[in-house]
């Protein structure tokens, strides 16, 4: 048994979500993932610095752990040298930064390949490195605009609406994943690296894959719906009140139905024409949820849930942040671990949601902070003295 990205080399200066995300990834299936920032920090980090509480966050802790971390100045000469040495031992270079930022350093994929043409070289871009939006300034939320993600969240007489979670930023991530173990899967059989790209408004289009259904079926814009499912294809579907919180409830099929009526105690509506046949539903949406929401405001989620799923029913809590982080399902499974971080004490981190069986799980190490393993790297790994590491700290390389 090992793990299956074991003995590879990883050079990650992946920054914010992105990056990090898909290197993580990439350390939790066993790869030596070498986290390489400016000597200030890269910018998740510099924000945390600026308040003086140290140099960790735990987005910092959760997307960076398993790696080791040192700081490169990549403005110096002297810097640009140390990449070439440790891209020439590397099977993996990762960026996310602006189109053409490494080619304006001196160290782009065209002289790298030139020093080691195994090298696989990925890069995260908001539009991609051509066509005419390449040098468009790229984050989660403007992206959410610009792929349509917003025009269809939120209420429907309401402005657009972004999602909650950073949802491009990790899409983004997991495709640069998938985009560099599909380039290391074609270099074991052609010996030869490649250029890599993932842009993260192409990695959200079919995100949307129903907005565009919707268009094709009635040549209409697609609608903001807010819980609801636009073009009202299924009742009911939203979230319900409870005594204590909400409930996400989705009838797909009629045998779901009427088992929501036996789970209400509501089965004298079983031929109530409003309610027969999920087109007499959509109809009379309004009366649907009027009376799956009668019942549910009179219970606790939990008991909603738990009755919904004797009654084999799609039924969810709706939960927060501090419920989900202390999900028992996903701590048994080992997705979810309680480690002792040594900056910011006790704290729940992910492992990977990829589950490769018969494959090692990777112990959870936690993440470093800034230059960590500067010494570890540059003496141990290139062999460099301890007067050169000294002279590249004082000259500010390191």
């Amino acid at each position: 048994m090992t793990t299956p990205l074991a003995g590879l080399t990883v050079l990650d200066f992946g920054q914010i979500y992105q990056g990090p995300y898909a290197t993580l990834l990439m350390a939790k299936a066993g790869a030596d993932v070498i986290k390489i920032e400016p000597p200030g920090g890269e910018p998740l980090r510099r924000r945390v610095l600026a308040t003086g509480q140290g140099d960790t966050t735990l987005p910092i802790a959760m997307l960076n752990a398993n790696k080791r971390a040192i700081t490169l100045n990549l403005k110096t000469e002297r810097g640009r040298d140390l990449l070439s040495r440790m891209v020439a031992r590397a099977d993996v270079l990762l960026e996310n930064f602006s189109p053409g930022t490494m080619d304006e350093l001196g160290v782009g994929y065209d002289v790298l390949k030139a020093v080691n043409p195994r090298l696989v070289y990925a890069t995260g871009t908001g539009f991609g490195i051509s066509g005419p939006d390449r040098d468009s300034l790229a984050m989660d939320f403007t992206i959410q605009a610009q792929s349509g993600i917003m025009s269809v969240t939120g209420d429907p007489d309401g402005p657009p609406m972004k999602a909650g979670p950073t949802l491009v930023d990790f899409m983004g991530g997991i495709h640069l994943y998938a985009a560099v173990v599909t380039a290391l899967l074609q270099r074991a059989h052609t010996g030869q690296g490649q250029l890599v790209e993932v842009a993260m408004q192409e990695a959200v289009y079919s995100s949307l894959a129903a907005s565009y259904d919707y268009y094709q079926r009635t040549g209409k814009v697609p609608p903001r719906a807010g819980n609801r499912q636009a073009g009202l294809s299924s009742a009911p579907y939203n979230t319900f009140p409870t005594t204590d919180g909400w409930v996400a409830i989705h009838v797909v099929t009629e045998g779901h139905w009427t088992n929501l009526l036996k789970a209400m105690g509501r089965e004298d509506l079983r031929d109530d024409p409003r309610f027969r046949t999920n087109p007499d539903r959509t109809v009379h949406m309004a009366e649907t949820e009027a009376v799956v929401a009668a019942w549910t405001r009179t219970l606790p989620k939990m008991e909603v849930v738990a009755a919904t799923k004797r009654y084999r029913i799609p039924c969810a809590p709706v939960r927060n942040a501090v419920e989900v982080m202390n999900d028992p399902h996903m701590h048994e499974r080992g997705m979810l671990e309680r480690i002792e971080h040594p900056a910011l004490g006790p704290i729940v981190a992910p492992s990977s949601p990829l589950r490769l069986h018969g494959a090692e799980r990777v112990t959870p190490v936690p993440s470093p902070s800034l230059g960590q393993h500067n010494v570890e790297i540059y003496h141990g790994w290139l062999g460099l003295s301890e007067s050169e590491i000294a002279a590249l700290r004082q000259n500010g390389v390191i």
